[in-house]
């Protein structure tokens, strides 16, 4: 039989003898204080985050990660998690079952709405403010990798404003890049802030790569949870632009008189797009709509809303140091 107790591995220069360092009562403190900060996170919001188990015809046909947003069970995953589901199974950290029906799902952004259909009153979790985020901030995801229920994981905002191509194609503008750990199951799943505020809905990672993962801003799944149940599907405009942050120098806002540092700079148009008609090119930054300040990608798409199909809207546009007006028809995205 062969042994297969562990053995010691001492470095060169450790000897079983050796006393470990203390750690500095300074850096003691610093660990602490974020040990704290994660395990108020998990203890505040770990409850909200469901595991959900997909079925079609009767056959199981997948599962992930949701989190619950009302008492009465409204509970908002991933698209590629729920889309076409006739039946989905939610199970809460405590162990409840309960069956949920989809509500809708909008694959432009990949997000989705489901419903606990028996009677109940949940914990609930709540939706901060993405555009507050900054790069470095502490990120904590929460869900349910690869079957392994209410894990958590901590690391980083890497990044803000990225763009994420969806299962049907489309980009999905204004993901976070973060360093938490995710994998297959976490999809749906919170990403919170040290706040204890869910700042994205965990949907993607990199194959093959070291913490590169991402979350759809927690701004564009309120606008997108709103639409949903108002209209059991997200009406929105659309331009036909591809869209990432653009920085606006100091120089440029005192020459043009533009107050913002940030709009949205276009790097894509499409052929045939109310954009293209108007004369839009890539490079240029949109600083407004129907004069309403565009900051960020959240901003655009908030914007662009049902009531803005079909009727002519003004686009402030900054081009070569210089703002122009364009006018445009933005068009229902569905029949983009």
């Amino acid at each position: 039989m062969l042994d297969m107790t562990p053995s010691l591995v001492l470095d060169e220069d450790a000897s079983p003898s050796s006393t470990p360092q203390p750690v500095p009562a300074g850096d003691a403190a610093l660990l602490d204080a974020y040990s704290q900060a994660v395990i108020d996170v998990a203890e505040r919001v770990g409850p909200a985050v469901v595991k959900l188990d997909v079925r079609q015809g009767g056959r199981p046909a997948g599962s992930g990660s949701g989190v619950i947003l009302s008492p009465d069970g409204l509970v908002l995953t991933n698209s590629h998690v729920a889309q076409g589901a006739a039946r989905v199974g939610v199970q809460t950290p405590d162990g409840r079952h309960f069956d949920a029906r989809l509500i809708g799902d909008d694959p432009d952004t990949d997000l989705a709405l489901v419903h606990i259909e028996q009677p109940v009153s949940l914990p609930t979790a709540r939706l901060g403010d993405s555009a507050a985020l900054r790069r470095g901030q502490v990120a904590v995801a929460i869900g349910n990798p690869l079957g392994f229920e209410a894990t958590v994981t901590a690391g980083v905002i890497s990044a803000l404003g990225r763009s994420l191509r969806a299962k049907n194609g489309r980009l999905i503008d204004d993901v976070i890049q973060t360093d938490a750990a995710l994998n297959p199951g976490n999809s749906g799943g919170a990403l919170v802030s040290s706040r204890g505020e869910v700042i994205g809905i965990n949907t993607a990672v990199i194959m093959g790569a070291q913490g590169i993962c991402f979350a759809v801003a927690s701004n564009t799944a309120s606008f997108v949870m709103g639409q949903i149940i108002r209209h059991g599907r997200v009406r929105r405009a659309s331009i036909g632009v591809a869209a990432q942050p653009g920085a606006i120098s100091r120089r440029v806002q005192v020459a043009t008189g533009i107050e913002q540092a940030s709009g949205v700079m276009i790097s894509a148009v499409e052929t045939g797009s109310p954009a293209d008609g108007a004369g839009l090119l890539m490079g240029d930054i949109v600083v407004a709509l129907d004069g309403h300040r565009v900051s960020g990608a959240d901003d655009l798409i908030r914007l662009l809303d049902e009531t803005r199909i079909g009727r002519s809207v003004t686009l402030d546009v900054l081009r070569n140091g210089r703002v122009r007006v364009f006018e445009l028809t933005p068009r229902d995205r569905r029949g983009a």
